[in-house]
């Protein structure tokens, strides 16, 4: 892929009628503070949609069917866009139904929210199709009914997650603005790292493996309260410690960045793609070259913008 250009570069909420852009995330703060009494996580974190995503159509149909340009995404009732169409149904009780066509950027397994973006989009294409059914709390609740981190690509902007992340709330204009515009480069190896799994193994290593949910508002809170501080001071992610365990080839890689470029990078969500925000003088050609030869020449890697 081209990482000189980032694919898809719309605005988060475009959508004509039939179309719909379905950015990618990066989890620039992720504390996972503990396991609640219904086996989900608390977390608190700031995501921010990206320029770079996937393009989701949509044409009326008698029943819902997709279509992928990636065959290896299943187009069959596991995929979280019909799942979505079918919530959306049974909120509304809308009788219609569409056909989607997918053109797939975003990687799976990534911590990306890809799959999750997709299924927002065909929320949002069947909301205006019928007129706006559901409003933004409706609407947010069935999203929240599709995945924890769905709720956030309702959002067209940098937001805070608590919860189990479906408690969404943008950051303060002035905030967002630190944020918005910055260059991202995105970068992931030819594996994936399965979310239950990660989950799973901070749960098996607590208490140690959580941030208390104090501390992690007491960091989020100094990082907005000091307008001077850029967004490489905010990054954070205590996911990586289980992912960084078992897959070395991430670390490693982070560390070499560091001490080639400067770079301060981490891992969005529970991986296993990485993140490194760039300045403006970044060689980025130069730092592209550095990932495929730690992680092979089939690495996934673009330049992208936080949206």
């Amino acid at each position: 892929m081209d990482t000189n250009e980032a694919k898809f570069r719309k605005p988060i909420s475009a959508v004509d009628g039939r179309e719909s852009f379905a950015p990618a995330k990066l989890n620039l703060f992720l504390a996972v503070t503990g396991r609640r009494a219904d086996g989900f996580h608390d977390l608190v974190s700031v995501a921010v949609p990206l320029e770079f995503g996937d393009a989701l159509r949509m044409n009326a149909a008698e029943d819902f069917t997709l279509e992928c340009d990636d065959p290896a995404v299943p187009s069959d009732e596991t995929n979280l866009i019909l799942k979505a169409a079918r919530a959306f149904v049974a909120a509304t009780g809308w009788k219609g139904g569409a056909s989607f066509a997918l053109t797939k950027r975003v990687p799976a397994g990534a911590g990306l929210g890809g799959g999750s973006s997709d299924a927002v989009a065909a929320l949002r294409l069947l909301n205006a199709r019928t007129g706006g059914l559901l409003g933004p709390e409706a609407l947010s609740e069935v999203a929240a009914t599709l995945g924890s981190d769905c709720p956030l690509f309702l959002a067209d902007g940098p937001v805070v997650m608590r919860g189990r992340g479906e408690r969404v709330e943008a950051l303060p204009a002035t905030v967002g603005a630190r944020l918005r515009g910055r260059r991202a480069l995105i970068f992931k190896p030819g594996f994936g790292v399965s979310t239950p799994w990660a989950f799973g193994r901070m749960a098996a290593g607590a208490p140690r493996s959580y941030l208390p949910g104090a501390e992690a508002e007491a960091r989020l809170a100094a990082w907005i309260a000091d307008e001077r501080s850029p967004a490489e001071e905010l990054l954070f992610n205590n996911m990586e410690a289980v992912a960084f365990g078992k897959f070395v080839a991430l670390p490693a890689l982070l560390q070499e960045l560091r001490a080639e470029f400067g770079l301060t990078a981490r891992m969005s969500g529970s991986g296993s793609a990485c993140f490194a925000l760039l300045g403006d003088d970044s060689p980025v050609a130069a730092i592209a070259k550095t990932v495929r030869g730690a992680w092979g020449a089939s690495s996934f890697v673009v330049e992208t913008r936080i949206a």
